[in-house]
């Protein structure tokens, strides 16, 4: 089916439905023939019916043929051959052939725009993510943010960024890394000495998130240069107690306290064997 053939079948459902005329509604091998030269006979199934369209220039009549399509990979799908005739004119002319969707046809998902389909991860190498103009995560810079550390800068306008984060991305943002990997409640963070807003390695944010968020700055932790959450925490915490070493072993010793100690055997005294 042809894109245009799309479009013209739109049309056709949507025009009022009505008796068919009587020539037209006859003409059921013309429209066979005209779907099997469109597709191939093995593809063209039972005659469905037929019904009239309603047209704006009353010398005209118009009627659509249907016939089951049989591929395989089209089951509940129809042919819709649409023929027309001038009512004083018995000659039959074919319209168009296009496959439409009957009850029970497989169809594809509904279209889903990029923007929504994009998950986290997704971006690649010389990927290019633009942002809409009005995304609610971003307000203009000459504006007030919200966040102090921000708005000191605000109204150096040419000097500054175009856009920086509103409240409410900057709430996302935070909600997302405190319940994410980095978070209070990751497994890592359960086992760990203690949490990163005692340890020495811990970098906060400016501004509104400095309360809850900073960056890891050791390099030996699995979230070294990532954004944590003031509750996480990992082995690698600077006050992370270590296990004393044991004490060298300078000289052999035995402890008696659970045997007897037992006099040295005389021979003299051995049983006779």
């Amino acid at each position: 089916m042809r894109e245009d053939d799309e479009v013209d079948a739109t049309v056709t459902e949507q025009r009022p439905v009505l008796a068919p005329d009587p020539v037209l509604a006859g003409a059921v091998e013309l429209a066979r023939r005209a779907a099997v030269e469109d597709s191939s006979p093995a593809q063209v199934g039972a005659h469905r019916g037929c019904v009239g369209l309603a047209q704006q220039d009353p010398s005209v009549a118009v009627a659509v043929h249907s016939f089951d399509c049989t591929a395989p990979a089209y089951t509940g799908w129809c042919w819709s051959v649409s023929v027309a005739r001038l009512y004083d004119d018995p000659r039959i002319t074919v319209d168009e052939v296009v496959l439409q969707p009957g009850d029970g046809a497989l169809l594809p998902p509904p279209w889903v725009p990029w923007s929504e389909r994009l998950q986290p991860g997704d971006l690649g190498v010389g990927d290019l993510l633009p942002t809409a103009p009005d995304d609610e995560r971003l307000v203009p810079a000459y504006g007030a943010s919200g966040d102090s550390a921000l708005d000191e800068i605000a109204y150096e306008l040419g000097l500054g960024r175009v856009r920086v984060m509103s409240r409410l991305g900057r709430t996302d943002a935070a909600e997302r890394w405190n319940d994410g990997s980095t978070g209070p409640d990751d497994p890592m963070a359960r086992q760990a000495p203690g949490p990163c807003g005692s340890c020495g390695f811990y970098l906060p944010l400016e501004g509104s998130l400095r309360a809850m968020l900073g960056v890891c700055g050791n390099e030996y932790s699995p979230s070294d240069g990532r954004a944590v959450a003031v509750g996480y925490g990992c082995g690698a915490h600077s006050e992370a107690a270590n296990e004393p070493d044991p004490e060298p072993l300078t000289a052999v010793s035995y402890d008696t306290q659970d045997y007897d100690v037992l006099e040295p055997l005389d021979p003299d005294r051995l049983p006779e064997t």
